[in-house]
């Protein structure tokens, strides 16, 4: 188990874009500038297992079919990178999968440095690259719909490297089995897309369900895979309305600049007269858009979401569903009872398997932070009573903290919203032991120490916080998100909150 966490925010790696938007009128190349960035594995991968699990072995035969078929009657050809690809998943041998991607993103002139490259690829940017001394080989066709399904098989390569595969099957089966069939499902992170997407009946047919990630749909290829993939199931959104969406964000974006609103690592500046604004929270608010235009658009269908980045506009609609949320079609008054009495069942179970029968509400602060430097950093496994592959498997941690503490994020943003004291206080209690579950199954979560902080803060309870934030700072001593959080619980502690 690594000790460095690798993804502030959890948003997938392979989705991580950066956008730069101008308010002229996007034309090709000079619309959308997207990055796919992919970062290195976290430490501690596990070995490949000897044989592929069968459902991925027939996804991933499935995902090269679709792509043969997606440029039978086309011009635009594949290079022999994409095969090749297919060939290494088929044979699970990671390494040269990861390889071959670091080629064929040169070849598709999608760069995991930090350059903002256009695509489709621009005679003008071929020339720009040419100036700097770089001359890959672009193939117009991996900029199309064709990137996707390959993508796709990456992925799933890459989190079956990374998960125990107990886990795995685990993790995809409750999402899947919780999904009611003809539903929308939106998975942000690495495991809640890939997985999901490859364990199920079928993808491309949408069985039981459809599955799409919230990230890419401000690239304007992926966009295209879905209307190709899924055009006669669900009203997808145009290309047109695409351009709306993005114009309107740069619009808003342009407001907020001038009345000093920006979000947090939202960049926005103007250039010369026009708006622009780069970085993941910018993408993510487009992407937001859009799926809010998906989500109004297909009433007769019900809708969920894993989540990646938090979605404004969603808290309201939101409810926990199992490992994940529903994402109502009308706004919920409260959260019932009910609702959050299956929900506090469901996780107190979970994470008595994970983790072991000793947390309850009661148990501090401190004593969590303490149980997870002995499972995690110290790998001292005596005395525990939870499942001992989950405790050395990084990836798995990560993926159902994630999903705890997204589902506390809901209950803080209720306790923030309340509309009586009474309301408050059962909001903040349920997002505390939400949020104590999390910390309890991957103490070196960014996000989930952050949403903690953020809760014991507000209540001025600066010790718990401070032990959070130490422990975070412990796993990870260079990090930048973990010394923000000190110094943030360090300020606050000299300058109380008002």
């Amino acid at each position: 188990m690594g000790t460095e966490p690798t993804q502030p925010q959890s948003a997938s790696r392979f989705d991580t874009a950066e956008a730069l938007c101008e308010t002229e009128p996007m034309k090709g190349a000079l619309g959308l500038i997207m990055l796919v960035v992919i970062t290195a594995a976290g430490c501690g991968r596990k070995q490949p297992a000897s044989t592929l699990d069968p459902d991925i072995e027939r996804f991933i035969a499935a995902k090269r079919e679709q792509t043969k078929q997606t440029f039978a009657a086309q011009t635009n050809g594949l290079p022999n990178t994409v095969w090749r690809i297919f060939d290494a998943a088929e044979q699970n041998n990671f390494s040269l999968v990861t390889n071959l991607f670091a080629t064929l993103r040169q070849e598709a002139g999608r760069f995991s440095t930090p350059t903002t490259v256009p695509g489709p690829v621009s005679k003008a940017w071929q020339q720009t690259l040419q100036f700097l001394g770089l001359r890959p080989k672009f193939w117009p066709g991996l900029n199309t719909e064709a990137w996707s399904p390959v993508h796709e098989v990456i992925g799933i390569t890459e989190v079956c490297q990374e998960w125990d595969h107990k886990w795995l099957r685990r993790f995809g089966s409750d999402i899947i089995d919780s999904i009611p069939s003809n539903s929308i499902y939106f998975g942000g992170t690495d495991g809640g897309r890939f997985i999901v997407t490859a364990l199920s009946e079928s993808h491309s047919k949408g069985q039981p369900f459809v599955t799409l990630t919230q990230n890419a749909l401000a690239d304007g290829t992926y966009m295209d895979y879905l209307r190709t993939m899924y055009g006669g199931r669900f009203r997808i959104t145009t290309a047109p309305e695409v351009q709306q969406t993005f114009q309107a964000y740069l619009q808003d974006a342009q407001r907020r600049l001038e009345k000093q609103k920006l979000k947090p690592g939202e960049n926005v500046q103007v250039v010369l007269s026009r708006v622009q604004v780069s970085g993941q929270v910018a993408v993510m608010e487009i992407n937001g858009l859009i799926v809010w235009n998906i989500f109004t658009n297909n009433p007769s269908h019900e809708f969920y979401v894993e989540e990646s980045f938090p979605l404004d506009w969603m808290y309201p609609h939101l409810s926990p569903h199992g490992l994940i949320l529903k994402v109502n079609r009308e706004p919920l008054a409260e959260l019932s009872e009910e609702i959050v009495s299956r929900d506090r069942e469901y996780w107190n179970r979970y994470v008595k398997e994970l983790a072991g029968d000793w947390l309850t509400p009661e148990t501090s602060v401190e004593a969590v932070c303490e149980f997870g430097k002995k499972i995690c950093q110290r790998k001292d496994l005596s005395g525990f009573g939870g499942d001992a592959a989950f405790a050395r498997n990084e990836a798995a941690q990560k993926a159902y903290a994630k999903l705890r503490s997204a589902i506390g994020g809901v209950y803080a943003w209720r306790a923030g919203h309340a509309h009586s004291p009474a309301e408050k206080e059962r909001m903040t209690r349920e997002a505390e032991l939400a949020f104590k579950q999390a910390l309890a199954l991957c103490p070196f979560s960014p996000e989930t120490a952050s949403r903690y902080v953020d809760l014991l803060l507000a209540e001025n309870r600066t010790a718990a916080a401070a032990a959070i934030a130490q422990t975070l700072l412990e796993f990870s001593p260079q990090d930048k998100s973990a010394q923000e959080l000190r110094d943030k619980v360090r300020d606050w502690k000299t300058t109380p909150a008002p």
